[in-house]
């Protein structure tokens, strides 16, 4: 095999591995993507897959999916998005019909109803660790952090749709920079620290095998 398609095979077994194990989906699928492509894998960098999943959220469709995608596709390109796509489609499709045909057997058990007890404030903890984890690296200044507590109190309060919501926030951003540059202040648009990885954000020469 060659070393393209063993590092597709890997990107396929790893995101095969990383669907049926996480409750939740979704927000709560990352942690685990994290721990398996940057920990564990090393072909991205922490700072790299918290962009990728900011744009998943803002795209439409699942996270988890779009997710996938990007990560792949950032990986090995077109081959890589498309295994890692069948790979965390894979085990969820078989999942949900096996469930769909057990359903009506379980229903009411209580040992399934402790168990789902248990699972659902796990992952809550997932997806506010998720939410953490993105923060570090979307919020870097008092522009994006009142931004993202008027966002809250929005979505709290003003019953605004979710898409509507990411609109706002682009006009707003469009707005805001262009606004602090005809008055001459400087724009910081993300950490110093992330600003040297974003050139060659989708240059697949640069991941690591």
């Amino acid at each position: 095999m060659s070393p393209n398609w063993k590092l597709i095979l890997q990107i396929f077994l790893t995101f095969l591995k990383i669907g049926p194990i996480t409750f939740g989906g979704g927000y709560a699928m990352i942690p685990m993507i994290e721990r398996e492509v940057v920990i564990k894998r090393k072909w991205l960098q922490n700072r790299e897959v918290a962009d990728i999943f900011a744009i998943a959220g803002s795209a439409p469709g699942a996270i988890a999916i779009n997710s996938a995608v990007f990560i792949g596709y950032r990986i090995a390109k077109i081959k890589g998005a498309f295994a890692a796509l069948f790979g965390v489609l894979l085990p969820t499709f078989l999942i949900v019909i096996l469930l769909s045909i057990t359903f009506i057997y379980v229903k009411g058990n209580p040992i399934i109803e402790a168990a789902f007890q248990g699972i659902r404030p796990a992952v809550v903890a997932l997806i506010a660790f998720a939410g953490y984890k993105i923060g570090r690296t979307a919020l870097y200044d008092k522009t994006t952090i009142v931004t993202s507590i008027l966002t809250i109190a929005a979505l709290f309060y003003l019953n605004i749709h979710p898409v509507l919501i990411i609109l706002i926030g682009i006009v707003t951003g469009i707005v805001l920079v262009k606004v602090k540059n005809s008055l001459g202040i400087a724009t910081k648009l993300e950490k110093e620290s992330d600003i040297k990885h974003k050139k060659d954000f989708f240059n697949v020469n640069s991941i690591r095998r």
